[in-house]
C-alpha cells in the first residue's frame, strides 16, 4: 500500500503551514474532520489506502501549536476524492488529488504524536524532503543534458551538426558547470544534516531548494530549445520534465519564502 499526504489547501497560502484551516474536532473517542485539500500526492495511486491529514485541533493555541496530523483511511465515509490535478496539462506520477472531508470520523488513536505537534512534524518531514527533491532535480538535469548532447550530435542545420555551433557548445558547457555547482551544494547540505542535524542545516536546505530547481529548469529549457518542436511535444520527455521542474519551484515552499529565510539568517547577529 501507500499513503497520501494531505496538507496543502486551495483557500489559504499553504506556504505558511500555520494558515491551514481544516478542522479536526474531538468528539468523545473520535475526531471529526472537515475541510478541503489539494495537491495530495499519492492519493490517486490505486495502492493508496491511508491519508495523513493536517488540520487544526487547537485553534486557540499559539500559531505554531494549533495543528495536528491524523491518519484517515481513504475509504472512510465523508472522504471524497474530487479530481486529479494536472501539472501544466500532464499527469505527474499517479497524479495529485483534490479531496474534501465532510464530517469524517476517525478514532482518537489515529492521532500522530501529540495534539498541536502537526507543524513541527511537517517541518521535520519537509527539510529532508527538500533534499530528496533536489537530488531528483539533479538527475533530471543530467538526463536533459544527455538528451541535449545526443540531439546536438545528430541534428544538422546550416551544413553542420548542432554540436559544432558555438551557441550550442556554450549551452552544453554552462549546463555541466551549473549541474556540478548544484550537486556540491546538495552534498554539503546532506553532509550537514548527517553530522549536525536538519536544524543546523536550515540555511543550506533553503539554498538548495532555490538553486537546484532553477538550475534544472534552465538546463531542461536549453535541451528543449535544441530539440526544437520535438522538445515541446509528447515525443520526448523534456516537456513533461519542464512541467515538473517548474512546479518544484513552488512545491514545499516557493522560492521567495526560502530566499526570505536565507536573508533573515544572514542578517541575524
Amino acid at each position: 500500500i501507500r499513503s497520501g499526504f494531505a496538507m496543502t489547501e486551495p483557500d489559504v497560502a499553504s506556504s505558511d503551514a500555520r494558515n491551514i484551516e481544516t478542522s479536526i474536532v474531538r468528539d468523545g473517542d473520535h475526531y471529526v474532520i472537515n475541510g478541503r485539500k489539494w495537491w495530495t500526492t499519492g492519493a490517486m495511486d490505486p495502492r493508496c489506502q491511508i491519508l495523513i491529514v493536517m488540520g487544526k485541533t487547537n485553534p486557540d493555541a499559539d500559531s505554531y501549536n494549533q495543528q495536528s496530523m491524523v491518519l484517515v483511511p481513504i475509504n472512510t465515509p465523508g472522504v471524497t476524492v474530487e479530481r486529479n490535478l494536472l501539472v501544466f496539462g500532464y499527469v505527474d506520477q499517479h497524479g495529485h488529488a483534490e479531496i474534501t472531508f465532510k464530517d469524517v470520523r476517525v478514532p482518537v488513536a489515529n492521532l500522530i504524536g501529540q495534539e498541536g505537534a502537526g507543524f513541527a512534524i511537517a517541518q521535520a518531514r519537509l527539510g529532508p524532503g527538500r533534499v530528496h527533491h533536489c537530488m531528483r532535480a539533479i538527475g533530471m538535469a543530467e538526463r536533459a543534458l544527455s538528451l541535449m548532447i545526443a540531439r546536438a550530435n545528430s541534428r544538422v542545420a546550416f551544413g553542420k551538426e548542432l554540436s559544432h555551433q558555438g551557441t550550442i557548445q556554450n549551452w552544453i558547457a554552462e549546463s555541466r558547470i551549473e549541474i556540478e555547482q548544484a550537486r556540491l551544494l546538495v552534498l554539503k547540505c546532506a553532509w550537514m544534516i548527517d553530522t549536525q542535524g536538519a536544524k543546523a542545516a536550515r540555511k543550506e536546505i533553503a539554498a538548495i531548494k532555490v538553486a537546484v530547481p532553477r538550475m534544472a529548469q534552465q538546463v531542461v529549457d536549453r535541451a528543449i530549445q535544441v530539440h526544437g518542436g520535438a522538445g515541446v511535444s509528447q515525443d520526448t520527455v523534456l516537456a513533461s520534465m519542464y512541467a515538473g521542474i517548474r512546479t518544484l519551484r513552488i512545491v514545499d515552499g516557493p522560492d521567495e519564502v526560502h530566499i526570505r529565510d536565507i536573508a533573515r539568517m544572514e542578517i541575524k547577529p
